[in-house]
């Protein structure tokens, strides 16, 4: 497989030159109505753009948006849009995603069409990778929405449901994609119409587009509600922690771990010499074996989580960063926990999901921008219908990529980022030191201390200090190691945060300028040639100088899940020095790994789609029993005997007298009269002798009616979680995955609408009723109180990985 080129991307779906002869001549244009726009008054700067018509992006009018925006721009921000960014602005208009390098001013640009799609009518997400970047930027951009009268927000993980209702009636909304997806999900917890957070979704502005669409789309958004289960046994975890290696094994990827017969014979003597594979422990002990075994044995502490206040807290890989509210499913938070020796939280279960594809797919309208588009334009083309437009830097990039240093070994790999890094530090240079995890970047920075080369560490454990380290990242000597740069969002300028004073160079900046910019060092490989670029383009920013270098080693993940040697390569240098051979080999096991991180991404919405077309259905009929009286008409049609004595104030004799005739004529939900207890329903369902407010005896039928719609969608997930967990093994039998997959599925959805109708008639029949409505914590009908986020580190239709996924397209060929 050759490797994919820039010109080969364009075939796929990217255009570098897609209509961009149009926006340069609509910018030339616009600089003839500069003076036009120099004229008008900071109070006449709204209504003058809501007279222009701005509908077909064309013409004059549209001209003289992009003066009027600019000259706004320079007031209430003192700052003067490039072309490029007036460029780019008129690209994110016309729906696409823009490739825009790093330093190139892509929120400004963002803001700009923002600008444009509200003057259109229309309602604008800004949606970012992360909260720190949707707050930083709607602050930055406030100034400039205000002087053309619009109100802006933005939603935070802290922000309260009063806030967040607030901040999505503003005409322009900052928020991660994190943040929108679980308030979409939310919303589909409430049970009464004005608890609704997240509005009707219009325009989504996607900044960061291939970490939001593409790195954060490969697993679900994924909401779960408290649920008791038993604690974890701690004696299967101290028999786990005891294990040695000759007693399990673990997949080629490294995503799966399994006791060897050796391993289960020792646990089975360890438990008292119970059968694991019993029917008695089977669908037990084995299970909560497993979940130890995945604790301990492939969770890594500093690389999967960190242990803070008390707490496991998880570890967002693609953005190197702790991940708020978020936890592991199925026992395995608990197991860590027990792991590290600390109090075990309450477990969850599933009670809603959404993939980011269909969370975006909401949108009518959806654009986006980033550093790294081409490269990921296949994707955009075929997840999201998506077009790229590459927009050229305002000032050339002078930036110097050296060619990749590759070592036999981790050691030797180690060694030579310690002695270059040394080396260069030694002129004064500053230097940029990218990791993979939290583990590599304090090792890495423990070497340089050891070495005499002082560093400053910017990772999940500090990330609350990084605006303070990446100020001062390229100041004069400056070493900075961090975990991924993806989604950081802040500029490295050069000689740091005294580089520049009034828009003006002073002599730090000169000196490192002097010295060639920043030095961008990577320790490996990504799974993604993205994800490598986005750390060189922290050099070389806006004509810039600097540098980048990438290390490697054959012990890399990127090579050791990706290439299989029969026989190890053997460098011919002492020092372990690969040349340009090992060069080939990292870069053929990363284009494996960006095959399959595709194939996965379209596996995943191969098998999401039908959930996410089943869930809109569900949705669908949520909203109608939620904004209107379809539950109570519905219930008042099934039971109308007892909606008549809630709503008439029947004594409780007469509706026990009714309940008893209903159980003498077998008039029961699920249609079996031989096992009611009639003396028990004589007691049951009584009515008050009040009747019941029609809006109360309607919002209990609301609140009846949802809970059942919810608790069968919930059980549906679960069904749906233990299908894709082996679905795989279809293939083993030479079926297909994807049609057993979609045909156990729909058989299972088919009957939740009348499950859940005959539930809820159940309980409107024999709840009890007070002045104030159905007594639904007496009927244990309670609600989840606590609500958090999954974290999942493993793809559910990835199949174990590259290997496992490798063969079941061999057997399909």
């Amino acid at each position: 497989m050759g490797k994919l080129t820039n010109s080969m991307w364009k075939l796929l779906g990217a255009q570098s030159t897609r209509n961009q002869s149009k926006s340069v001549a609509l910018i030339d244009a616009a600089g003839a109505h500069d003076d036009w726009a120099q004229g008008i008054d900071d109070a006449d700067v709204a209504a003058t753009a809501r007279a222009l018509d701005l509908d077909a992006a064309k013409g004059d009018d549209a001209a003289k948006f992009l003066a009027l925006v600019r000259e706004a721009a320079q007031r209430s921000l003192s700052m003067r849009p490039f072309d490029v960014q007036l460029q780019g602005a008129l690209r994110l208009l016309a729906g696409d995603v823009v490739e825009m390098a790093t330093g190139e001013g892509k929120t400004l640009a963002g803001a700009i069409a923002a600008i444009g799609y509200v003057l259109q009518g229309r309602q604008v997400h800004v949606i970012s990778v992360n909260d720190y970047l949707a707050t930083r930027d709607a602050t930055a951009m406030k100034p400039l929405f205000d002087l053309f009268e619009l109100t802006s927000s933005s939603v935070a993980e802290s922000s309260t449901r009063d806030e967040r209702q607030a901040a999505y009636r503003a005409d322009i909304t900052y928020a991660s994609v994190n943040e929108v997806g679980f308030d979409v999900l939310r919303d589909q917890l409430v049970v009464h119409e004005d608890e609704l957070v997240s509005p009707k979704p219009d325009v989504a502005i996607i900044d960061e587009a291939d970490s939001v669409l593409v790195d954060e789309a490969l697993v679900p958004l994924i909401l779960a509600g408290a649920k008791q289960d038993e604690v974890p046994d701690r004696a299967i975890h101290e028999v786990v922690s005891r294990l040695k290696k000759n007693h399990y094994d673990i997949d080629t990827d490294g995503r799966n771990v399994f006791l060897t017969d050796e391993g289960a014979t020792f646990v089975e003597a360890e438990l008292g010499g119970i059968n694991l594979y019993d029917e008695d422990h089977v669908g037990t002990t084995l299970v909560s074996v497993n979940i130890a075994l995945h604790a301990h044995i492939l969770l890594e502490r500093d690389v999967h989580y960190i242990v803070r206040d008390g707490g496991v807290h998880l570890i967002n890989s693609s953005r190197g960063r702790v991940a708020q509210l978020q936890r592991w499913p199925d026992g395995l938070q608990a197991a860590v926990e027990l792991k590290e020796g600390l109090a075990q939280t309450d477990s969850g279960e599933v009670i809603d999901t959404i993939t980011v594809q269909a969370l975006i797919g909401r949108y009518p309208r959806v654009c986006g921008m980033t550093g790294t588009a081409i490269a990921a334009g296949e994707q955009f083309r075929q997840f999201y219908d998506l077009a790229v437009s590459q927009i050229p830097p305002n000032r050339p990039n002078i930036r110097i990529d050296e060619t990749d240093r590759v070592y036999d070994t981790k050691v030797n790999k180690a060694d030579a980022v310690v002695a270059y890094v040394k080396e260069v530090h030694e002129t004064g240079q500053p230097v940029l030191i990218g990791t993979h995890d939290v583990a590599q970047s304090e090792e890495l920075a423990w070497m340089l201390d050891k070495a005499g080369v002082k560093s400053v560490v910017l990772n999940a454990k500090n990330d609350a200090e990084e605006a303070r380290i990446i100020a001062e990242a390229g100041a004069l000597g400056a070493v900075t190691v961090s975990t991924q740069m993806a989604g950081r969002g802040t500029d490295i300028k050069l000689g740091g945060s005294v580089g520049e004073k009034d828009g003006k160079s002073t002599g730090a900046r000169d000196q490192v300028v002097e010295l060639g910019g920043l030095c961008v060092v990577g320790t490996g490989r990504y799974d993604t040639e993205r994800l490598d670029s986005q750390l060189r383009g922290r050099a070389g920013r806006q004509g810039d100088p600097g540098r980048s270098i990438f290390f490697s080693s054959l012990e890399d993940p990127v090579v050791t899940r990706n290439l299989a040697f029969k026989k190890d390569p053997v460098s011919p240098n002492e020092d372990g020095f690969m040349g340009a051979k090992g060069v080939d080999l990292i870069e053929q096991a990363q284009r494996i790994a960006e095959g399959i991180m595709l194939e996965i991404h379209a596996n995943t919405w191969r098998y999401s789609k039908l959930v996410n077309q089943q869930r809109e259905l569900v949705v669908k009929r949520r909203s109608e029993l939620l904004s209107t009286d379809t539950a109570i008409d519905e219930l008042k049609a099934l039971e109308p005997e007892r909606y008549e004595r809630l709503a008439s104030g029947a004594s409780a004799d007469e509706a026990a007298a009714d309940t008893a005739d209903a159980s003498a004529t077998g008039d029961s939900a699920d249609g079996d009269s031989s096992t009611v207890d009639t003396q028990a329903e004589v007691t049951v369902g009584a009515a008050p002798r009040e009747p019941i407010a029609p809006e109360v005896l309607a919002q209990s039928a609301r609140e009846i009616m949802l809970w059942h719609l919810d608790r069968a969608w919930a059980d549906h997930l679960a069904f749906v979680s233990d299908v894709q967990s082996s679905i795989h093994l279809r293939a083993i039998g030479r079926e297909s995955p994807i049609d057993e997959f979609h045909k156990l599925i729909l058989d299972a959805f088919a009957s939740l609408p009348d499950r859940a109708v005959e539930s809820a008639r159940t309980t409107f029949r024999e709840i009890d009723f007070t002045d104030e409505g159905a007594d639904l914590d007496s009927a244990d009908l309670r609600r989840s109180t606590t609500t958090w986020t999954y974290m999942v580190h493993d793809n559910p239709f990835a199949s174990g990985g590259a290997k496992t996924l490798q063969g079941i397209i061999g057997i399909f060929r």
